[in-house]
């Protein structure tokens, strides 16, 4: 079937409310001491250890969903269920993370959110939804109707680079990888050339709120570079910001500069391409430079 605007703005509300719901419930246990345990996934800490707290985010949203699976024909992927490859034949599907920043969660740092994204079959981001239950935020868009920041519009502010410091995420533990230690040196000169006093490159954990960050703190941008083996984060890691950034008219792409490969038929990771999200084309475009230089030498 066919998706309308009011298909998606019914299936935002869904997603929003199982959202704060999760939200909720990551919070009620962010004071308790929550056990890690180990398991299958890409080749970094932060994609191999889950939770208690995971699973029953999961089982949670998983029940406020499957109604709207039924009555929508969707099919329904989790970063903690395995993938059933419905989502390759039907028109769309949900795509989540229940607690994205799981390490960030266990170490009680700030960067942990739920993040659901509705995702067409042509593996367009249709609606993004992330809520950081610490600040009790909510980001959210859906195609077409704009981006919301808790329930208020929300667009881009023109920003002034002068004096402000060119800012560059990238995920805990990367800052000792070669392709992230080469970006940190030529992101002097792209500073510079974008009007900036300087670059500060840093990692912190949550892939969702690490996109959101960028939004929140222009000039800035979230980086993760292709490698060859599995990992470099998962769909479900950056569909909901890449419907946010898509929809407020910033940049959420791969190194190459082409569309995010959201429903891949061979994996779920993102290794392949690399992702970067950044507040405009130009920067998205330098750093896109930046990597392929660096991949060449």
């Amino acid at each position: 079937m066919q998706l309308t605007a009011d298909n998606l703005t019914d299936l935002s509300q869904h997603a929003i409310s199982a959202a704060k719901e999760a939200g909720a419930l990551i919070e009620s246990y962010a004071s308790k001491t929550v056990d890690a345990e180990h398991k299958s996934g890409g080749d970094s800490p932060a994609s191999q250890v889950v939770t208690e707290v995971d699973l029953l985010c999961d089982a949670l949203i998983t029940k406020r969903l499957i109604p709207t699976c039924e009555e929508y024909d969707l099919a329904l992927l989790t970063e903690e269920t395995e993938d059933d490859k419905a989502r390759l034949h039907k028109h769309a599907f949900w795509c989540l993370d229940p607690l994205d920043g799981t390490l960030s969660f266990v170490q009680s740092i700030h960067g942990y959110s739920v993040s659901i994204a509705l995702v067409a079959q042509s593996g367009e981001p249709l609606i993004g939804v992330i809520y950081d239950p610490v600040t009790q935020t909510l980001y959210h868009a859906v195609k077409g109707q704009g981006v919301f920041r808790n329930g208020e519009p929300w667009t881009l502010s023109p920003i002034s680079n002068e004096s402000k410091t060119l800012s560059v995420i990238v995920d805990l533990g990367c800052l000792k990888i070669s392709c992230y230690q080469e970006l940190s040196k030529g992101m002097e000169a792209v500073a510079i050339k974008h009007g900036c006093k300087g670059v500060h490159v840093f990692e912190q954990n949550g892939a969702a709120l690490n996109a959101c960050w960028v939004l929140e703190n222009s000039p800035a941008s979230y980086v993760k570079c292709p490698k060859p083996n599995k990992g470099g984060g998962s769909v479900w890691d950056f569909s909901a910001s890449a419907a946010i950034f898509n929809e407020i008219g910033a940049i959420a792409s791969d190194v190459h500069g082409q569309a995010l490969d959201l429903n891949r038929s061979d994996s779920t990771f993102m290794n392949h391409r690399g992702v970067i999200f950044a507040i405009d084309k130009s920067l998205a475009e330098d750093i896109q430079g930046l990597i392929s230089r660096n991949s060449e030498s």
